[in-house]
C-alpha cells in the first residue's frame, strides 16, 4: 500500500472515504473546508506531502494547541483541526477511517470475527469478572476488532505483528493510562486466541510493552467541612433531596461504591442487626456495614417519606414514572456535582470531584485518625490492602512526621 500521496490528493481520498461510511453532509463540508486551510498551509511551508510533524505545526501556530490533545486542554475552535489531523494521518498510515467513537447500543461483530468474539466473552463470563469491567474490557477489544474489519482481515490468522504495530500508533494519542489498559486487553485477548488454537502464533508478544511505568494518581479528597457543607444544602424536605441525601450519606460515611449502592436491595438491609449486607460488584466479596445512626435515619426517612410505591427490589429508584432503578451505566456523578454547585465549593482544574472522591475522603479521614490500613482496606472493600497504600500520600500530616523524626517510625515499626 502506498503510504505517501500529495497532501491535496490525500484529502480528497479522505472526503471520498467519509462519503462512502455515510458520514452526515455537514461534517464532511466542515472537514473538507478545514482539510483546504491545512493544504494552504502546507503551500505556505512549501511541503508536498502530509507529515505528523506538519500537523503538529499547523496545530500550533493556528490554534495554539497539540495533537497530543489528551495532555493538555484545547480551544473549541481546534476540535475539528485536530480531528482533521488525525484523520489525513491515519489515512496516509491505514488507507482507513477509523472511528474512535461508537455510538451504538448493541455491538454488531463481524461474521468473520463473530465465533471467536463469542468464544472470548464466554471465557470472561468464566473467569467471573464484573459486569463493568467486561463491558469496558470488550468495548476496547471491539475498537481493535473495527480496525482489522478495515483493513480487510478476515481470519484471525491473518494478523500480524505489522497490523498490530500499526494499530498501536493509531492509539498513541491518548493518555497514557488509556494506553496501558488498551495494550493489556489486547494482549489477552491475542493470548486467548493461541492458546485456545484460534491462531498458528502467539501475537500476544507482539503487543509492545509500555516503558513509561505508571504512577497512581493521589486521589482526590475533600476538606470535612467541605463535606458538611455539601451536606447542609441539601433539601431534606422534598424526595429528592431525601434520596440524594441518603446516597450521599452511604458514601461519605460508610465508603459504599456507587455501583453498590444502586445494586442495594430492600433485602439488604438488617434493622434488627443495624447492618447492610451486600456482595461488591467489583470484588463480588462480601461485605457488612453498620448502619450509623444518621444514615439510618436518612434511609428511613427516604423509605417512609420519598421512595415512590412500585414493586422495584431496589432501595434506590427514579423518582419520575415509570420508577425503576437506575441505568446501568448512571454513575450518580450528576448528584454530587449538583449539591458541590449549591454549596459554592470551587473545585480546582483537574481534580476529580465524583463520588468516589468521598470514599478518598473517608479513607483519608480514618488515616489521620490512626486506623491502620488493614481496617481501611476492609471498610472499603479492597481486596488487596496494597490498593490502599496510595492514600498515604493523602495524610500530608503523617508524611511530615514521618520526615521530621524517622527514628521514631522506625522504634513503633
Amino acid at each position: 500500500m502506498e503510504t505517501r500521496k500529495p497532501i491535496e490528493e490525500l484529502a480528497a481520498k479522505v472526503v471520498k472515504e467519509l462519503e462512502k461510511l455515510n458520514y452526515a453532509y455537514n461534517t464532511i463540508c466542515g472537514l473538507r473546508a478545514s482539510f483546504k486551510r491545512i493544504c494552504a498551509f502546507a503551500r505556505e511551508k512549501g511541503e508536498i506531502y502530509f507529515s505528523e510533524n506538519l500537523g503538529r505545526e499547523y496545530l500550533k501556530e493556528r490554534y495554539g494547541c497539540i495533537i497530543d490533545y489528551c495532555q493538555e486542554s484545547f480551544p473549541k475552535k481546534g476540535k475539528q483541526a485536530i480531528r482533521s489531523v488525525r484523520l489525513l494521518g491515519d489515512y496516509q498510515l491505514h488507507g482507513v477511517i477509523i472511528r474512535r467513537i461508537v455510538k451504538r447500543k448493541g455491538y454488531v461483530k463481524p461474521p468473520q470475527f463473530e465465533e471467536v468474539l463469542t468464544a472470548y466473552e464466554k471465557e470472561c463470563e468464566s473467569n467471573q469478572y464484573s459486569q463493568r469491567g467486561m463491558r469496558t474490557r470488550l468495548q476496547r477489544l471491539f475498537f481493535f476488532v473495527d480496525y482489522l474489519s478495515l483493513r480487510k482481515v478476515m481470519d484471525v490468522n491473518e494478523i500480524t505483528p505489522g497490523i498490530i504495530s500499526d494499530y498501536v500508533i493509531s492509539i498513541s494519542p491518548k493518555h497514557e493510562k488509556s494506553i496501558s489498559s488498551i495494550l493489556t486487553t489486547l494482549r489477552v485477548f491475542l493470548r486467548f486466541l493461541y492458546l485456545n488454537g484460534y491462531t498458528e502464533k502467539d501475537l500476544s508478544l507482539s503487543v509492545p510493552k509500555q516503558n513509561k511505568y505508571h504512577y497512581p494518581k493521589v486521589p482526590s479528597t475533600w476538606e470535612q467541612e467541605e463535606v458538611k457543607r455539601m451536606l447542609d444544602v441539601i433539601d431534606r424536605g422534598s424526595p429528592l433531596g431525601k434520596r440524594d441525601y441518603a446516597i450521599l450519606l452511604l458514601v461519605a460515611k460508610l465508603g459504599i461504591r456507587a455501583g453498590d449502592i444502586k445494586a442495594l436491595k430492600l433485602t439488604d438491609l438488617n434493622w434488627d442487626t443495624k447492618t447492610i449486607t451486600i456482595k461488591q460488584e467489583k470484588t463480588k466479596v462480601e461485605t457488612t456495614y453498620p448502619i450509623l445512626h444518621d444514615v439510618g435515619w436518612a434511609l428511613i426517612d427516604y423509605l417512609q417519606n420519598a421512595r415512590p410505591v412500585c414493586d422495584v427490589p431496589y432501595i434506590f429508584v427514579r423518582l419520575n414514572a415509570p420508577f425503576k432503578e437506575f441505568g446501568e451505566n448512571a454513575n450518580l456523578h450528576n448528584i454530587i456535582t449538583k449539591y458541590i454547585r449549591l454549596a459554592g465549593i470551587i473545585v480546582p482544574r483537574g481534580k476529580r470531584h465524583g463520588l468516589h472522591s468521598l470514599r478518598h475522603t473517608l479513607a483519608s479521614t480514618l488515616l489521620e485518625q490512626g486506623e491502620p490500613l488493614a481496617v481501611i482496606s476492609e471498610i472499603l472493600g479492597h481486596m488487596d490492602s496494597k490498593s490502599t497504600t496510595v492514600y498515604l500520600h493523602t495524610d500530608l500530616n503523617g508524611l511530615r512526621a514521618c520526615a521530621l523524626d524517622p527514628e521514631e517510625v522506625f522504634r513503633n515499626d
